[in-house]
């Protein structure tokens, strides 16, 4: 009888440990989701070539400081950020689009807060001065279908040195000449990598000027990308999908 009471008492204990350390798990990913990391999917080619349809990133939280924006469910606790520091021009980061404080967008800081913006003939510029923008070798794009086209691509630098690659997908298009942006205080004026594929802060009907407070945090590594309909968990479907060569891949 002892016995058999003490296995019973063995597996009830077995039990609550193992409910234990899965709490403690789950506590353990929240308070990482919540202030330090959170994971990102890519759904749409606005960034390309920086960021492809299908990439997992991780996204760090601390970089800007916390706002309502950064806790689940975006509960009305404070206002303004707390710990905050501000984002850098040629940052990648995500924000919460402010039509309607609920969409996550991606895209990469361009204005920051009094800048004035512009394209002129496909040239941006900031404050009055064009940033250089040098050919390089021409992007490889590629449909669902597999068919491959050129994409001519630039690389541009920023006044403090941040060098990235943009796409031209359609010369003298629509967005290649601008009005002035004057971005506000407190504001940030955002656009994608794909510059003729991009709804960001030049459409002010859609996107507009980006306040600090809307920001989630950089984009700082890729962990996981896929070239079809594969999510990072569906292993079974990672063959002739999975970009390995982008796993681990700094986003800058």
């Amino acid at each position: 009888m002892s016995s058999e009471t003490d296995t019973k008492k063995s597996r009830e204990g077995g039990l609550s440990e193992t409910i234990r350390v899965v709490i403690h798990a789950l506590i353990l990913a929240m308070v990482v989701r919540v202030f330090l990391y959170q994971p990102f999917n890519i759904p749409s080619g606005s960034m390309i070539p920086t960021l492809l349809v299908g990439d997992y990133l991780f996204v760090s939280k601390f970089s800007y400081g916390y706002s309502k924006y950064s806790l689940p469910f975006s509960p009305n606790l404070f206002s303004g950020r707390i710990f905050g520091s501000e984002p850098r021009r040629g940052d990648v980061a995500v924000f919460k689009l402010p039509k309607d404080n609920t969409t996550d967008y991606i895209k990469r800081v361009i204005g920051l807060p009094g800048d004035k913006i512009q394209m002129i003939d496909g040239v941006l510029q900031i404050n009055g001065s064009a940033i250089p923008k040098k050919r390089i070798e021409d992007f490889i794009a590629e449909d669902s279908f597999g068919n491959a086209r050129r994409v001519v691509s630039y690389q541009e630098t920023l006044p403090n040195g941040v060098q990235y690659e943009v796409l031209d997908l359609v010369p003298r298009g629509s967005s290649d000449n601008t009005g002035i942006y004057k971005v506000p205080e407190g504001h940030y004026f955002m656009m994608g990598d794909n510059r003729d594929n991009s709804t960001d802060s030049r459409v002010s009907s859609a996107v507009g000027y980006v306040p600090i407070e809307n920001f989630i945090g950089r984009a700082e590594i890729l962990f996981f990308s896929s070239g079809g309909d594969a999510r990072f968990w569906e292993f079974w479907k990672w063959f002739g999908s999975v970009r390995l060569k982008r796993f681990f891949q700094l986003v800058d």
